[in-house]
């Protein structure tokens, strides 16, 4: 089995081709128990005028269609950078086994940042979390779009 590091590798990946269509470099994959990648997409809700076309949510639609299921029983998630409530609650909708994140979103996370949604108590489905791979190149990449974009 590869690590986790292999899969946010090409969650990066997919944050990279945002980040070249002009959108907020934030990538996902969703892998299969066995080790596929059933699903992939990175941030495009500028390019698509579709505010939910977050990577998180798009790499879901991705595996759901590709497996032909909603629930995604004993995949993973690995997104580089920490999820916001929609995507949080699509996660826990989805029936994923596990998420793993990258940075921190200070502004809107939901995992540790602002809240943690995958510990309320009223959830019928229980996700595994784990944050902070490869932070630091997650970081880079969102600094990188928005020095260029604005300067900062």
């Amino acid at each position: 089995m590869r690590s986790d590091t292999f899969y946010m590798h090409r969650a990066l990946d997919q944050a990279r081709e945002g980040l070249d269509a002009g959108e907020v470099p934030v990538g996902a994959v969703v892998v299969a128990a066995d080790g596929e990648i059933v699903g992939a997409g990175f941030n495009a809700p500028v390019s698509v005028h579709d505010p939910s076309a977050h990577a998180e949510i798009r790499a879901l639609r991705a595996a759901a269609t590709r497996l032909g299921n909603y629930r995604l029983d004993g995949c993973t998630l690995y997104v580089t950078l920490e999820p916001c409530m929609m995507c949080a609650g699509a996660i826990i909708h989805a029936r994923l086994a596990r998420l793993v994140y990258g940075a921190a979103e200070p502004k809107t996370g939901m995992v540790e940042s602002r809240a943690n949604l995958f510990a309320q108590p009223w959830h019928n489905h229980s996700v595994t979390v784990e944050g902070g791979v490869l932070a630091v190149q997650a970081c880079r990449l969102l600094q990188t779009f928005f020095v260029e974009r604005r300067g900062v």
